[in-house]
């Protein structure tokens, strides 16, 4: 398996935000095996050991690949936002067929060109996104919902496209599959950034719809992170601020998303504004993405900030997180702002 790509080919803007919900599509199809139980904040498997993958030192990424059997497994990111320095890293593998691919041993194998030195092995832990059956919301874990995803960090030290590989552990050896899309780093410039203010937006609440709560949220039941505004707690509180569409989102971690949320709020939320904010005006893909999204510089989804009570962003987060991720974050942020 060779000719891996060394280019990106630039993508219209309009066609960006859908293009992304497509590129995670298949962590939808993700339905977990592992984890299990009602703690909602457990890890489902645990990252292998480097050494238990072939070592990149001295060869090229094509190399890497090549040495190995071709699978005929996808293995598709979470995310699509990246920037020089460590990044979280989610994604989805599954078979050709769409059915699941939960419990592998995978490791990740990234460089800047086929000629470049070889960041990797990079092992993957698998994540649970269960949340206690208190938080979740109807239709969590039914068919076409995630409940795990698998996580890895990899470290860009140059912005553009990097080459991706995976490599999955068989019983005959190692498969070898291209990560499509690669990532591209440096390619969403305008998204807020850690350390930057946070845009001062305005976010709905009950009394602007009159009491209807489905105009704000497409959850079942609507999630308890709308009683403030935005723009009357940034800058006085910590926040954390959830861009998310249960109900509509195609990568299908909305809804874990937002319950996974509900139960770190619920549980170490105290002092700290939770708000939750859809995607799409009117809750209507063909509307066009609410301006609140467009403040962020988003173009994908979902999303959470991590705000502290000066305005700056503390944290950003693409895609799917388990509680136990969110929880920790959300320790960090209280502790960083004295709460």
């Amino acid at each position: 398996m060779t000719g891996l790509p060394t280019a990106v080919l630039p993508i219209p803007p309009k066609q960006l935000f859908f293009l992304a919900l497509l590129a995670v599509a298949a962590l939808g199809m993700i339905v977990s095996g592992c984890g299990g139980g009602d703690s909602g904040d457990e890890v489902a498997r645990s990252a292998p050991s480097a050494s238990d993958f072939p070592s990149a030192e001295g060869k090229t990424i094509e190399e890497v690949l090549g040495e190995q059997t071709p699978g005929d497994m996808v293995v598709s990111p979470a995310a699509l936002v990246f920037e020089t320095g460590k990044n979280r890293y989610p994604l989805g593998v599954f078979n050709v067929d769409g059915s699941q691919i939960d419990d592998a041993d995978i490791a990740l194998y990234f460089a800047k060109s086929p000629q470049s030195r070889v960041e990797g092995p990079l092992p993957a832990e698998v994540v649970s996104l269960e949340t206690k059956a208190a938080y979740r919301s109807q239709g969590a874990g039914g068919p076409g919902e995630a409940t795990s995803f698998y996580l890895a960090y990899p470290e860009f030290d140059r912005n553009g496209p990097w080459l991706a590989v995976a490599l999955i552990s068989t019983d005959d050896g190692f498969e070898a599959v291209r990560i499509t899309p690669s990532p591209v780093v440096g390619q969403f410039p305008k998204v807020a950034a850690v350390g930057e203010q946070a845009p001062r937006v305005s976010t709905r609440t009950p009394e602007d719809v009159g009491g209807d709560l489905a105009q704000l949220d497409t959850r079942q039941p609507p999630s308890s992170m709308h009683d403030d505004d935005f723009r009357d707690v940034v800058g006085k509180r910590p926040v954390v601020l959830v861009f998310a569409t249960p109900a509509l989102c195609q990568s299908r971690v909305c809804g874990p998303v937002v319950d996974v949320a509900e139960q770190v709020k619920d549980e170490v939320g105290d002092g700290v504004v939770f708000i939750h904010n859809e995607v799409f005006n009117e809750n209507d893909p063909n509307k066009g993405i609410q301006p609140q999204l467009s403040a962020f510089g988003l173009q994908t989804e979902p999303w959470i900030f991590l705000i502290n009570s000066d305005g700056t962003i503390e944290k950003r987060i693409e895609g799917a997180i388990g509680v136990e991720e969110l929880r920790a974050d959300v320790e960090q942020l209280k502790k960083k702002n004295g709460l």
